[in-house]
């Protein structure tokens, strides 16, 4: 039974002791009442509860029973201001009676953030003598959570924070429930679970309107959408990939596993179970998507984790399956249950639920950044009164890192569960991005090639992202702010291409376009190595040039029966003579390199041109720069 009049029996030892209340003399036609009242809890008719037991209290004004059974019937429903008030009277009536409900009253004061008081009460309650074991292990549970509440703000500045969530409307709301939200890069295509007729689990979405309003929610076109539950979804940044949760399918592997399906001109494909790698007999569930989809997080019960359900990630490897689950560790996980990972677009920062880190009393929402070599930080709780004393569930945040969405029941929910979006506090925000949008083409034919887009950043030089391309050869992939890049880009059949760009001014939540165009491997195709560096006027290879180098190397394996010639630049600054000895042992420098590296010397010839080819005028700094540069030709294939 939910009523709260039951309360007694499952949590406490022994009889309670009575002061002026004594259940034995309330009024017959309250009692009644309050039996039929009960009936109805029991149904989780609360309303229909409430109006009976209001009745028995207007009868009988002292029935502390009926007063308390109606605070607990509005705590069920999260209305903690009314169940506050009628705890309070039946208190009134009878302090020492009230001892043992002052658990589920400090819980409704907790409800409403007001933790100092959520103590005082908790503290009486266990002041009682001889409380149960069970009794003692959820009061000071409680205690703990509400001294959680109590010391978060401290050192914040949280006081101009105002978490105030906007219903997401008819649009996409209903009279059942919609949650697990998740949405495209540019925040233009929304998907969401609806639960249709109270069992069936399908995917609707909703396209971002001209003037700012979401399309009226569609189920997906395709064959994803199916009489059986799909649910737990996300969709991948560019929009192609749908990952999510099947459970009892067919051929699922075990309770609940993970499905992939692919954006087709007819919709979505039919989807594929991620294999036996991924899944297993147990659960997987709550699939997250790194932004260049290289990387796969979810959630678990497999054998060998640190407890119930933890996070787990699955790196994609070249024939683009995905590699064995690699369990994140005990900074994120905990012998409590980890879900519902949310992998930002910045790839640094994963949002997830978590009832074994200290929180507010339920599943809190927390927040953890990778760092350089992999390592996790220690998890920050996301704070009241986002995360609440209920069981809060997954979070998604779009790529301007402020603008969150989450399910929940509020008071002006079209139905249950509905969907809302809010702003998040500037502390617990992911790091700001940049949007880079291209196409990797043929640069003989403008062909758009399919291929994978390397971006490593210039000051670490390790791989940051690695994205590949749709059929058509376009890429769309996010970066945090205030970084240089590479871009590398390695196709059979033609010369690897490599540039850097200077993305550490550039504006976030901005999209820049960069192309990339592919030589074909062909005689007297050429190639201009931008990431080979020398000190001014010296020739010997700067550390810097190591990755560039590289390439080179790997080139000459793959096409074991290229020749080529490397060839040296300069400006027009200084003599001519100086210019052309200096090129030519650039060129030389280069030829040596890649002959340590194992590359026959008779496939390798250098040469120096000075200043005598300029690719740009030298009357700038910027064509001067142009044309101090180290250029690869091929001889002969």
């Amino acid at each position: 039974m939910k009523a709260i009049a039951a309360f007694i029996s499952v949590f406490l030892f022994g009889f309670t002791a009575f002061g002026q209340y004594d259940p034995e003399k309330v009024n017959k036609k309250a009692a009644a009442l309050y039996e039929k009242a009960m009936a109805r809890a029991q149904e989780d008719d609360f309303k229909g509860g409430i109006k009976l037991l209001e009745e028995a209290v207007k009868i009988d004004p002292g029935f502390a029973d009926g007063f308390l059974s109606i605070a607990g019937m509005f705590g069920e429903q999260k209305a903690y201001d009314s169940a506050i008030f009628y705890y309070q009277k039946a208190k009134n009536i009878d302090s020492i009676y009230f001892k043992d409900y002052n658990l589920p009253f400090s819980i409704n004061i907790a409800g409403k953030g007001d933790f100092e008081k959520a103590i005082g009460a908790i503290t009486d309650f266990l002041s009682i003598p001889n409380l149960n074991e069970k009794s003692i292990k959820a009061g000071e549970f409680r205690k703990r959570s509400y001294q959680f509440g109590i010391d978060y703000p401290k050192g914040k500045n949280l006081e101009q924070y105002l978490f105030k969530p906007i219903n997401m409307g008819d649009s996409i709301n209903s009279a059942v429930s919609e949650y697990y939200p998740t949405l495209t890069l540019d925040s233009k295509e929304f998907i969401f679970t609806r639960r249709v007729k109270n069992f069936n689990e399908d995917f609707y979405g909703s396209k971002l309107l001209p003037d700012g309003k979401w399309s009226k929610a569609q189920p997906l076109e395709g064959n994803i959408n199916t009489a059986l539950n799909e649910g737990a979804q996300n969709i991948s940044q560019d929009g192609q990939w749908l990952i999510f949760t099947g459970c009892n399918l067919p051929d699922g592997l075990g309770s609940c596993d993970l499905y992939i399906s692919y954006q087709t001109n007819e919709g979505w494909s039919t989807p594929e179970n991620l294999g036996y790698i991924v899944n297993t007999e147990f659960w997987e569930s709550a699939p997250s998507l790194s932004p260049d989809k290289r990387d796969l997080y979810f959630a678990s019960r497999r054998p060998g984790g640190y407890g119930g359900s933890d996070i787990y990630i699955c790196h994609r490897l070249p024939n683009g399956r995905f590699s064995e689950p690699e369990n994140l560790g005990s900074t994120i996980n905990t012998s409590g249950d980890e879900s519902c990972p949310f992998i930002h677009a910045d790839n640094q920062t994963l949002y997830y639920t978590s009832n074994g880190h200290l929180g507010y009393g339920g599943d809190d929402l927390f927040f953890s950044k990778k760092g350089p070599k992999g390592s996790w930080s220690s998890p920050t709780n996301l704070g009241y009164p986002i995360n609440t004393i209920e069981n809060e569930g997954s979070l998604v945040i779009a790529a301007d890192g402020k603008t969150a969405y989450y399910a929940s029941d509020r008071s002006d929910s079209h139905g249950n569960l509905d969907l809302y979006t809010f702003e998040l506090r500037s502390d617990i925000r992911p790091s700001r991005t940049l949007w880079i949008k291209g196409k990797v083409y043929d640069k003989k034919t403008g062909k758009g090639l399919p291929s994978a887009v390397e971006l490593t950043e210039l000051s670490g030089k390790e791989i940051s992202s690695k994205v590949q391309t749709d059929e058509n050869g376009n890429y769309l992939i996010t970066l945090p702010i205030g970084k240089d890049y590479a871009f590398n880009v390695n196709r059979k059949g033609y010369l690897f291409y490599s540039a850097n760009f200077p993305m550490s001014q550039k504006s976030p939540d901005s999209t820049y376009n960069v192309d990339i165009p592919l030589q074909p491997i062909e005689l007297n195709a050429s190639i201009v190595l931008k990431n080979i560096f020398f000190d001014s006027k010296m020739f010997e290879l700067k550390t810097e040039s190591t990755t560039e180098l590289d390439n080179v190397v790997q080139l000459l394996k793959d096409n074991p029966t290229l020749k080529i010639e490397i060839s040296g630049h300069t400006d027009n600054i200084g003599k001519a003579d100086d210019n052309l000895q200096l090129s030519e042992k650039r060129a030389q420098s280069v030829v040596k390199y890649l002959a340590l590296k194992g590359i026959a010397p008779e496939r390798l010839s250098s040469k120096g041109y000075g200043a005598t080819l300029p690719v740009a005028p030298n009357t700038t700094e910027e064509g001067r720069s142009q044309n101090r540069r180290t250029e690869l030709k091929i001889l002969s294939r």
